[in-house]
């Protein structure tokens, strides 16, 4: 009988730790949008047609998608995106899936909003090299664009400012969809394998993940040297007198990550047991390196699992229709 009541005890106390657990990852019902760019259908609808206008380049041969492709989770498929020189651009091409809950943006953190961040590839010579003045007359030209910036900034019209607000509030519109560990989180016990469960405990406990892919989109927004190899100082170029931002960069959320290998900050990774072979070889040892990473001893089956968790956070890829551009 106290043997029945020990063991009936011990799985309580689990099943509390676990919906405690769960209840850390519970997807917000609400987008976050800041009180100087509030929503509207109007913005958002115009946002997302400069998002994928080329002639907001200077070559008129690419726009936001060309490195921000829906199809592959806002991301794009080779190790970094190309500019408009036709050269691989230095770092990857962040995802803007939950950029509404990103807190500074590029790996480096060095634009603290979307609409600051916006601006800097479409001006950035060796990627989108465009020139706002230049943009600016090319949308006054389009009496439908007009009729939309009208619409969205009934005092304000085509301007800098307008239209990278207008960009913004549509990215904060990108939100992954639910995934199986959604459904799971919200009490369907069947939505993830047991695979998956086991992986969900590793990953908050001797696989360490949650000490920086933390909260619904998993990461603290927090600026971390994983011991990648390479020369890229990271946020370290913006603090240089900060040991520990040596070599750090931003943590990704990991929603999607079906679709968006490549990953890391180069995209050196090439999938999922890649990323997951470095973190458990602790990758290279340096002063800067993280106080969480460090060799993990994770077998083949606990390895399986945690992979199993990670690809239960992609929901179900859904079609992004590009939408008509005004002419």
């Amino acid at each position: 009988m106290i043997c029945i009541l020990v063991s009936s005890n011990i799985s309580n106390a689990q099943a509390q730790d676990l919906a405690a657990l769960k209840e850390l990852y519970k997807r917000p019902l609400e987008i976050p949008f800041p009180s100087n760019a509030v929503y509207t259908p109007q913005r958002a609808t115009l946002g997302k047609m400069l998002f994928f206008d080329p002639r907001l380049s200077g070559a008129k041969n690419m726009n936001c998608v060309s490195c921000h492709n829906p199809s592959f989770g806002y991301e794009v498929p080779v190790e970094t995106a190309v500019g408009s020189a036709n050269v691989a651009l230095k770092r990857q091409a962040p995802t803007v899936l939950n950029a509404a809950w990103v807190t500074t943006m590029f790996w480096d953190g060095r634009a603290a909003t979307l609409e600051e961040q916006a601006e800097g590839p479409i001006t950035a010579p060796v990627e989108m090299n465009g020139k706002f003045e230049d943009i600016i007359g090319i949308l006054e030209e389009i009496p439908e664009y007009a009729e939309w910036f009208a619409a969205a900034f009934p005092t304000k019209g085509i301007t800098k400012s307008t239209i990278l607000t207008a960009i913004a509030t549509y990215e904060r519109t990108v939100v992954s969809g639910w995934a199986p560990f959604d459904r799971w989180v919200e009490g369907q016990d069947r939505a993830i394998s047991q695979s998956a469960i086991r992986g969900f405990k590793l990953f908050n406990g001797k696989a360490k993940c949650d000490k920086c892919h933390t909260g619904w989109n998993f990461t603290d927004n927090k600026f971390h040297d994983v011991g990648l190899f390479g020369d890229d100082l990271g946020r370290g170029a913006l603090e240089p007198d900060n040991s520990k931002m040596q070599f750090a960069f931003k943590t990704p959320g990991l929603r999607n990550l079906s679709y968006r290998a490549p990953f890391m900050h180069d995209g050196s990774l090439p999938d999922l047991d890649a990323v997951m072979a470095h973190y458990n070889s602790g990758g290279m040892e340096r002063p800067s390196r993280s106080e969480h990473v460090h060799p993990l001893e994770l077998n083949n089956e606990e390895l399986e699992d945690l992979k199993a968790f990670m690809l239960s956070l992609t929901a179900e890829q859904t079609q992004t229709p590009m939408p008509t551009l005004p002419n």
